[in-house]
């Protein structure tokens, strides 16, 4: 039999980052608890700042009955003489019935004790309030905090909570809160609690007491509203995923309202604005003809028929944080882009001084511009020495993540080389998994001086990542290199570079840094894994040739006829696991008896002494020798009684077996 459930979980308002955060975790954790207890059903999350609701149309309301099976000792040692022995009695009292209860099952290696146990399923009320202390304990917001005289503890006190069964009331309690069917409001409409008989009412009471209860609601809500308000001013807002993601779940009856600040404020560079409106006060930015317009949109939660009170309240707090970025902006205009305050600040213990980061950069700027032949290489060095630059700005110091951004705009009012500021604003790119990357070859060479050191550095100083934990985001920083050697083409060998650069640096096992990177490409190419690593098996480290490799072979391995392709390929790796690849592969013509090997031979010599303009041209050329490759296995015996016309044979499939490994290492690939 199955009846509607509803658990209501009241608190304080949830502060919406780490609630967010640990969102996507929640009906993972409640489903695991149903599970476990053998009541699994589906059910819906709902969320305002004040409540979580975990909502079931048909919840069972008892377990279902099982069964346990109990397998005890063998035959031999239950039952001697005729009789049961004390291993029969023990197993007998364990499952709780008389011994004589007892039976022998054969599971195939002879009979053993065994007892099929039927468990009468519990009604499910008896559970719910276990269940529901299990799942807020499962919870990990971060943070948490005691209240009153408790000592356990939880993302904010908790106030009010319900366990409904339709329409009975399931006695339980949480951190000292017990189960009634109560519940509460918007503020604005009541500070006091109302009631409901079942779940149905608890619903419409909600929205009658100004609660929409449902986040998408809310979200929908707000956008609609926004597209209101564009409509009506002839403007667009940016919508913020993240910020929106925010503002739901801050509020519980959402109103766009469109608001202004002085116009003076646009002085300052958009970002700026936008991101103290966003951290700050959690406003959206108005553009118009992509252009940034002195208004921004608040998302209220007030219930009122006015809110020219609140557009004006939000007005008169928006304005201080603007100046106070006015007055950042103008004394780092009147100080200048200087990178001397860099000496006294620290990079990480034992690694020196940012100033000194800087210093190691630009070596390796300077070491990358000779191997892509860049010849700005005083441009590059100065750029790389003002990178950093604007840390020791006031505007950074308040708002960190425009680091980069504001030596950008700083730079320019210095009247710096385009080439530079441009630098300066991409040096952190990519910035996330789906960022873009530098727009220029010279933004990407600081941008990957940038972040070679810091894998360099930290992996000396043994700040290696470890299973989940990366703080110092190495992996995206290795990534960003991969990618940005990806994206414009650029033939650098890894191996080779962190060698050259090895001098820099103390303590630096290459080996450890060179299978990390090697690591990232896994999450680059999303391919058969064993076609990157047969592309890494044939010491490729250039990073570009090793997108152009696998991006030419793994179409042939998806194709319908790798599996007749491989079988000839592995047959090629196995003639020659045990040639001496050290010693120089000879092959003499004279030795030849057949044709098979003579036709090997001049289909290969001409792939080797052709000059392909791709990757795949050579590809295709290589799988082509399948034919002949057949013909000599079939026709030709490898292990010649003539020592010397069978090393020749192996040396002729051991260098057909060396063309291919040129691209990749075939017999590496699987299906």
């Amino acid at each position: 039999m199955f009846k509607p459930l509803l658990i209501e979980i009241g608190v304080e308002e949830l502060p919406a980052v780490p609630f967010l955060q640990e969102l996507p975790n929640i009906k993972k954790r409640w489903s695991e608890i149903l599970e476990k207890n053998r009541v699994l059903c589906s059910f819906e999350l709902f969320y305002t700042p004040r409540r979580l609701v975990l909502w079931h149309k048909e919840f069972s309301i008892k377990q279902e009955d099982s069964e346990i099976e109990n397998i005890g000792a063998p035959k031999t040692i239950a039952f001697k003489d005729g009789k049961f022995t004390q291993a029969a009695i023990g197993f007998a009292k364990k499952c709780g019935v008389e011994v004589e209860d007892l039976e022998f099952k054969d599971f195939g290696k002879g009979e053993v004790l065994y007892y099929k146990n039927k468990v009468e399923g519990v009604f499910a009320k008896e559970l719910l309030n276990s269940m529901v202390n299990e799942f807020i304990a499962s919870l990990n917001f971060g943070k948490s905090m005691r209240w009153g005289s408790r000592t356990d503890s939880f993302i904010r006190p908790i106030r009010f909570f319900s366990m409904m069964l339709d329409n009975e009331l399931i006695a339980g309690e949480i951190f000292g809160i017990k189960s009634e069917n109560i519940s509460y409001g918007h503020r604005m409409e009541s500070y006091e609690p109302f009631s409901f008989s079942n779940c149905g009412e608890y619903f419409c009471k909600l929205d009658k007491y100004g609660v929409v209860l449902y986040q998408d609601e809310r979200r929908k809500k707000i956008l609609e509203q926004i597209k209101d308000i564009e409509a009506k001013h002839n403007v667009q807002v940016e919508l913020d995923l993240a910020l929106m993601d925010e503002v739901v779940a801050i509020t519980e009856y959402p109103t766009a309202l469109l608001g202004k600040f002085d116009e003076e404020f646009l002085e300052l560079p958009s970002e700026v604005i936008v991101t103290s409106m966003k951290e700050n006060q959690r406003y959206f930015a108005v553009y118009k003809d992509n252009k940034l317009l002195n208004n921004f949109v608040v998302v209220s939660n007030a219930l009122t028929d006015d809110f020219g009170y609140i557009i004006s309240g939000n007005e008169k707090v928006l304005r201080p944080r603007l100046a106070d970025a006015m007055f950042f902006y103008r004394n780092d205009i009147k100080n200048g882009l200087k990178n001397d305050g860099l000496k006294n600040l620290l990079f990480v213990e034992g690694l020196g001084t940012v100033y000194e980061k800087c210093e190691r950069e630009a070596k390796i700027a300077l070491y990358l511009a000779d191997i892509l032949k860049v010849d700005d290489k005083k441009l590059l060095e100065k750029a790389v020495m003002l990178s950093k630059a604007d840390l020791m700005s006031e505007m950074v110091y308040e708002f960190t993540e425009l680091q980069g951004l504001m030596g950008y705009y700083y730079s320019k009012i210095e009247k710096y080389d385009s080439k530079i500021s441009l630098a300066l604003k991409e040096q952190y790119l990519p910035s996330g998994e789906n960022s873009e990357l530098p727009s220029t070859v010279f933004s990407s060479i600081v941008a990957m001086s940038n972040k070679i050191d810091n894998l360099m550095a930290l992996f000396s100083a043994g700040k290696i990542p470890t299973g989940s934990k990366d703080p110092f985001a190495l992996r995206r920083a290795a990534l960003g290199i991969v990618k940005i050697a990806i994206e414009h083409k650029l033939n650098i060998d890894y191996k080779e570079i962190f060698k050259s650069l090895e001098s820099l640096y103390k303590n630096l096992d290459l080996k450890v840094l060179n299978e990390f990177i090697e690591e990232r490409f896994y999450k680059i190419f999303d391919v058969n894994p064993t076609v990157l690593k047969a592309v890494l098996s044939s010491d490729e480290s250039n990073m570009y040739k090793i997108y152009q490799k696998v991006t030419a072979l793994n179409p042939i391995v998806e194709g319908e006829n790798f599996k007749d392709y491989s079988a000839t390929f592995k047959r090629v790796s196995n003639i020659v696991k045990d040639v001496n690849f050290n010693n120089t592969l000879k092959i003499d013509e004279k030795l030849f008896e057949q044709d098979e090997e003579r036709d090997l031979y001049s289909a290969f010599m001409k792939i080797k002494d052709t000059k392909f303009a791709s990757f795949e041209e050579e590809i295709d050329e290589l799988f082509a020798l399948k034919a002949k490759l057949d013909g000599f296995f079939e026709k030709v015996f490898v292990n010649h009684e003539d020592e010397n016309i069978k090393q020749n044979r192996k040396n002729l499939i051991a260098s057909v077996y060396l063309g291919f490994k040129n691209i990749a290492d075939i017999k590496e690939i699987t299906l």
